[in-house]
């Protein structure tokens, strides 16, 4: 059907009706297609090391169980270090919900004794909320960690599809191959090879950077003398895997815990500036020099992709739907009707508007 010859209203009511269902069947399928999202990263992510072993001549199913059990057997022991962590975090939750009401009876009374306030309605509505946190806490952690281990049982194929996907890796590119015109086909080749390397690097540099996190942010909670460092640590650096918005959740966690735990509540300015320091530090240093430029997307389409994310698929939406953005974006790129959309999404056309060093330097010489 060629489309293009009713009038504009029809196409843009036929378009928006497709958006429509294509995100109503996104949402009804949640269960069972983020599961085969994260298989497709995973299986970009491992198939470096799969790659390696079958340059040494070893078959492709044992190649890819071999890859596999390296992949499970980390992330076991990474998922019971951390719960063992955590569940003496939330054993202690009594304790602080006393620790908790005393401290912000002390910020009340600074409060005021410099500005003067009087009325005590908001910090009462505060301290029931804090008692009711701390008060179901345990259970809500808890409740967490069952649904979390629902995920894990729906998710439970994972494995299956991610090994599928590696053993049928060929088999896929030469049906993609089979269904282009024939004098498209160095093109899809260019387009699988781009996602395969995007794809990779992404997920290995953002694997890499969370457990630079890891160590960095417990060291420096620690050297403040934070308790529970290296579980604060920790956790505010498992929200790195969300971009742009990771950082920020992440570092609330332990600046409310210093402000409501600690044994005084100024220390929360000490983390305030050592989560300054190190999210300078990640934006400047680590997610450049790891992750790189392999995804060249727009700061704005990832903000609204995240927020998309979130709605469509929660948690898990917000995780998968930034490099599954850049798969688009190459496919945009490598095809002529839409490469304008590849222009929209990418992070080119404002390199004039930035500011660089070398303007820093002419407007200090003015």
């Amino acid at each position: 059907m060629d489309i293009q010859k009713y009038p504009l209203r029809f196409r843009f009511t036929y378009m928006m009706l497709s958006i429509i269902l294509i995100f109503y069947g996104v949402i009804v399928a949640r269960d069972f297609l983020y599961p085969l999202a994260f298989a497709v990263l995973i299986s970009y992510l491992l198939y470096p090391l799969v790659n390696f072993f079958e340059k040494w001549r070893v078959p492709r199913i044992l190649s890819i169980l071999l890859a596999e059990v390296v992949a499970l057997v980390m992330v076991i022991f990474a998922g019971i270090f951390i719960y063992r962590q955590i569940s003496v975090f939330v054993g202690d939750f009594p304790a602080f919900k006393t620790k908790a009401i005393h401290n912000i009876d002390f910020l009340t009374e600074k409060l005021e004794n410099i500005f003067g306030l009087s009325d005590h309605s908001l910090i009462n509505y505060v301290k029931a909320a804090v008692k009711g946190f701390f008060e179901v806490g345990s259970s809500t952690f808890n409740t967490f960690f069952q649904n979390t281990a629902g995920a894990i049982i729906k998710i439970a194929l994972l494995p299956v599809y991610v090994f599928l996907f590696l053993y049928y890796r060929t088999k896929f590119a030469t049906f993609i191959l089979k269904i282009v015109p024939h004098d498209m086909r160095f093109t899809a080749v260019r387009i699988m090879r781009e996602i395969s390397q995007v794809a990779t690097s992404y997920m290995g540099g953002v694997i890499i950077v969370v457990s630079v996190l890891c160590i960095i942010n417990s060291v420096g909670l620690y050297i403040i003398d934070m308790k529970y460092a290296l579980t604060l640590g920790i956790i505010s650096a498992l929200f790195s895997f969300i971009p742009y918005f990771g950082t920020l959740m992440g570092g609330s966690v332990p600046i409310l815990f210093a402000l409501l735990i600690s044994d005084n509540p100024l220390s929360a300015i000490r983390v305030l500036i050592l989560f300054i320091i190190i999210n300078t530090i990640e934006n400047n240093i680590l997610t450049p020099n790891i992750v790189g430029g392999s995804l060249r997307i727009n700061p704005f389409f990832i903000i609204l992709s995240l927020i998309v994310g979130a709605i469509v698929w929660g948690i898990p939406g917000m995780i998968v739907v930034v490099p599954f953005l850049a798969i688009l974006k190459i496919i945009f790129k490598h095809t002529p009707r839409l490469s304008p959309y590849s222009y929209l999404l990418g992070n080119s056309g404002t390199r004039r508007h930035a500011i660089t060093a070398n303007k820093i330097k002419r407007l200090f010489k003015k």
